[in-house]
């Protein structure tokens, strides 16, 4: 059974400001990135065990054309994924896990 899910704010806050920095760069750039994205997502999502557990149950897995890792959270009770941080990899790693 597939997932929802949903977005932390700061999550959502980074995500836009991925989009708004390749929107600036390149139209064609930011609608890639945004389809990347949610196409990640929709794989984590049908299988949300799929990605190793790396610490205090956040899982993670990297975009394959772009420099970010989707962070998320599970609630299995409501079959939700949260989606903790859309990181880019040149960020400080001890930060990732923001919460």
């Amino acid at each position: 059974m597939s997932y929802r899910y949903v977005y932390d704010p700061i999550a959502l806050e980074e995500y836009k400001d991925a989009i708004q920095w390749y929107t600036a760069r390149s139209e064609r750039a930011a609608e890639n990135f945004i389809i990347e994205v949610k196409e990640k997502i929709k794989v984590i999502c049908n299988d949300p065990l799929r990605y190793k557990c790396l610490y205090k149950g956040y899982r993670e897995t990297s975009l394959k054309k772009y420099p970010y890792t989707i962070v998320y959270l599970l609630d299995e009770e409501n079959k939700i994924v949260i989606v903790s941080s859309v990181y880019h990899h040149k960020r400080n790693p001890n930060k990732k896990y923001h919460k």
